[in-house]
Protein backbone atom coordinates (compact mmCIF):
# COMPACT_ATOMS: atom_id res chain seq x y z
CA UNK A 1 0.00 0.00 0.00
CA UNK A 2 1.56 3.31 -1.14
CA UNK A 3 2.20 5.79 1.87
CA UNK A 4 0.33 8.79 2.54
CA UNK A 5 2.66 11.39 0.95
CA UNK A 6 2.52 9.23 -2.76
CA UNK A 7 -0.94 9.35 -2.14
CA UNK A 8 -1.14 13.16 -1.68
CA UNK A 9 1.35 13.53 -4.35
CA UNK A 10 -0.95 11.73 -7.00
CA UNK A 11 -3.86 13.26 -6.18
CA UNK A 12 -1.87 17.02 -6.40
CA UNK A 13 -1.18 15.83 -10.17
CA UNK A 14 -4.08 14.90 -10.89
CA UNK A 15 -5.73 17.78 -9.83
CA UNK A 16 -3.31 19.81 -11.57
CA UNK A 17 -3.41 18.04 -14.53
CA UNK A 18 -7.22 18.03 -14.75
CA UNK A 19 -7.24 22.12 -14.38
CA UNK A 20 -4.96 22.08 -17.54
CA UNK A 21 -7.22 19.48 -19.45
CA UNK A 22 -10.16 21.92 -18.60
CA UNK A 23 -7.81 25.19 -19.55
CA UNK A 24 -7.22 23.26 -22.76
CA UNK A 25 -9.00 24.36 -26.23
CA UNK A 26 -7.66 21.12 -27.58
CA UNK A 27 -5.55 18.12 -26.46
CA UNK A 28 -4.43 15.01 -28.60
CA UNK A 29 -3.80 11.49 -26.81
CA UNK A 30 -1.36 9.25 -28.63
CA UNK A 31 0.57 6.06 -28.51
CA UNK A 32 4.70 6.94 -29.13
CA UNK A 33 5.81 3.49 -29.13
CA UNK A 34 6.81 3.52 -32.45
CA UNK A 35 9.28 7.19 -32.03
CA UNK A 36 12.57 7.22 -31.52
CA UNK A 37 14.21 9.53 -29.12
CA UNK A 38 15.54 11.98 -32.11
CA UNK A 39 12.45 12.24 -33.49
CA UNK A 40 10.45 12.63 -29.99
CA UNK A 41 12.92 15.25 -29.31
CA UNK A 42 11.88 17.00 -32.34
CA UNK A 43 8.43 16.63 -32.01
CA UNK A 44 8.43 18.37 -28.86
CA UNK A 45 10.85 21.25 -29.94
CA UNK A 46 8.06 21.72 -32.99
CA UNK A 47 5.24 21.34 -30.35
CA UNK A 48 7.05 23.81 -27.88
CA UNK A 49 7.08 26.24 -30.56
CA UNK A 50 3.96 25.91 -31.66
CA UNK A 51 2.72 26.44 -28.05
CA UNK A 52 1.52 23.27 -27.06
CA UNK A 53 2.43 21.80 -24.11
CA UNK A 54 3.28 17.74 -24.85
CA UNK A 55 3.75 14.83 -22.07
CA UNK A 56 3.86 11.84 -21.43
CA UNK A 57 1.33 10.47 -18.72
CA UNK A 58 0.14 7.30 -16.78
CA UNK A 59 -2.57 5.67 -17.77
CA UNK A 60 -4.55 5.84 -14.47
CA UNK A 61 -3.91 9.57 -13.42
CA UNK A 62 -5.40 10.82 -16.77
CA UNK A 63 -8.32 8.65 -16.42
CA UNK A 64 -8.90 10.21 -13.63
CA UNK A 65 -8.17 13.54 -14.14
CA UNK A 66 -9.92 13.63 -17.44
CA UNK A 67 -12.96 12.18 -15.01
CA UNK A 68 -12.48 15.13 -12.90
CA UNK A 69 -12.53 17.71 -15.82
CA UNK A 70 -15.71 16.65 -17.19
CA UNK A 71 -14.17 14.95 -20.09
CA UNK A 72 -15.86 11.53 -20.90
CA UNK A 73 -14.79 8.39 -23.16
CA UNK A 74 -11.19 8.86 -22.45
CA UNK A 75 -10.74 5.83 -20.46
CA UNK A 76 -11.35 3.59 -23.42
CA UNK A 77 -8.01 4.18 -25.20
CA UNK A 78 -5.65 4.24 -22.05
CA UNK A 79 -3.90 1.89 -22.63
CA UNK A 80 -0.22 0.66 -23.50
CA UNK A 81 2.07 3.84 -24.22
CA UNK A 82 0.20 7.26 -23.72
CA UNK A 83 1.53 10.98 -24.09
CA UNK A 84 -0.72 13.93 -24.27
CA UNK A 85 -0.66 17.31 -26.38
CA UNK A 86 -2.95 19.97 -24.94
CA UNK A 87 -2.73 23.42 -26.61
CA UNK A 88 -4.90 26.50 -25.43
CA UNK A 89 -5.45 28.51 -28.08
CA UNK A 90 -5.02 26.79 -31.43
CA UNK A 91 -7.49 23.69 -31.53
CA UNK A 92 -5.64 22.81 -34.99
CA UNK A 93 -2.54 23.18 -33.92
CA UNK A 94 -2.03 20.17 -32.12
CA UNK A 95 -3.80 18.02 -34.50
CA UNK A 96 -1.75 18.75 -37.65
CA UNK A 97 2.03 18.31 -36.02
CA UNK A 98 0.64 15.01 -34.70
CA UNK A 99 -1.00 13.92 -37.31
CA UNK A 100 2.26 15.13 -39.94
CA UNK A 101 3.67 12.31 -37.29
CA UNK A 102 2.01 9.63 -38.03
CA UNK A 103 1.90 9.89 -41.56
CA UNK A 104 6.08 10.31 -41.05
CA UNK A 105 6.39 7.46 -39.04
CA UNK A 106 4.16 4.62 -40.98
CA UNK A 107 1.72 4.91 -38.63
CA UNK A 108 3.83 3.51 -36.01
CA UNK A 109 2.79 6.53 -33.78
CA UNK A 110 -0.97 6.68 -33.12
CA UNK A 111 -3.20 9.13 -32.23
CA UNK A 112 -5.55 7.58 -29.61
CA UNK A 113 -8.25 10.36 -28.97
CA UNK A 114 -8.82 13.82 -29.15
CA UNK A 115 -10.93 16.53 -27.60
CA UNK A 116 -12.08 20.16 -28.18
CA UNK A 117 -13.24 22.56 -25.57
CA UNK A 118 -14.24 19.31 -23.09
CA UNK A 119 -15.88 17.15 -25.74
CA UNK A 120 -13.81 14.37 -27.09
CA UNK A 121 -13.77 13.40 -30.90
CA UNK A 122 -12.14 10.32 -32.66
CA UNK A 123 -8.80 9.62 -34.26
CA UNK A 124 -10.83 10.27 -37.26
CA UNK A 125 -11.89 13.92 -36.43
CA UNK A 126 -8.61 14.47 -35.19
CA UNK A 127 -7.01 13.73 -38.23
CA UNK A 128 -10.16 15.87 -40.34
CA UNK A 129 -9.19 18.80 -37.96
CA UNK A 130 -5.18 18.38 -39.35
CA UNK A 131 -6.78 19.19 -42.30
CA UNK A 132 -8.38 22.62 -41.81
CA UNK A 133 -6.10 25.32 -43.15
CA UNK A 134 -4.26 26.96 -40.00
CA UNK A 135 -5.76 30.32 -38.04
CA UNK A 136 -3.71 32.56 -40.30
CA UNK A 137 -4.93 31.33 -43.31
CA UNK A 138 -8.05 31.63 -42.12
CA UNK A 139 -8.04 35.06 -41.39
CA UNK A 140 -5.87 35.73 -44.34
CA UNK A 141 -9.38 34.32 -46.77
CA UNK A 142 -11.43 36.30 -44.55
CA UNK A 143 -9.66 39.67 -44.86
CA UNK A 144 -9.53 38.53 -48.85
CA UNK A 145 -13.33 38.04 -48.59
CA UNK A 146 -13.52 41.05 -47.10
CA UNK A 147 -11.87 43.09 -49.28
CA UNK A 148 -12.53 41.97 -52.62
CA UNK A 149 -16.32 43.16 -53.09
CA UNK A 150 -14.63 46.88 -52.13
CA UNK A 151 -12.01 46.52 -54.79
CA UNK A 152 -14.29 45.34 -57.16
CA UNK A 153 -16.56 48.84 -55.96
CA UNK A 154 -13.59 50.99 -56.57
CA UNK A 155 -12.18 49.61 -59.65
CA UNK A 156 -15.73 50.05 -61.26
CA UNK A 157 -15.85 53.52 -60.14
CA UNK A 158 -12.87 54.45 -61.45
CA UNK A 159 -13.47 53.13 -65.08
CA UNK A 160 -16.84 55.16 -64.86
CA UNK A 161 -14.84 58.02 -64.15
CA UNK A 162 -12.32 57.59 -67.02
CA UNK A 163 -15.12 56.80 -69.17
CA UNK A 164 -16.98 60.54 -68.44
CA UNK A 165 -13.61 62.40 -68.47
CA UNK A 166 -13.19 60.88 -72.17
Amino acid sequence: MPSESVLAKKQKYVDELAERLKAAASGVIVDYKGITVADDTALRKELRENGVEYFVVKNSLLKRAAEKAGIEGVDAVLTGTTAIALSSEDIIIAPKILQKRVEDSKEQFKIKLGFVEGKTISAEEVKQYAKLPSKETLLTQLVYTLQSPIQKLAIAISEIEKQQTA
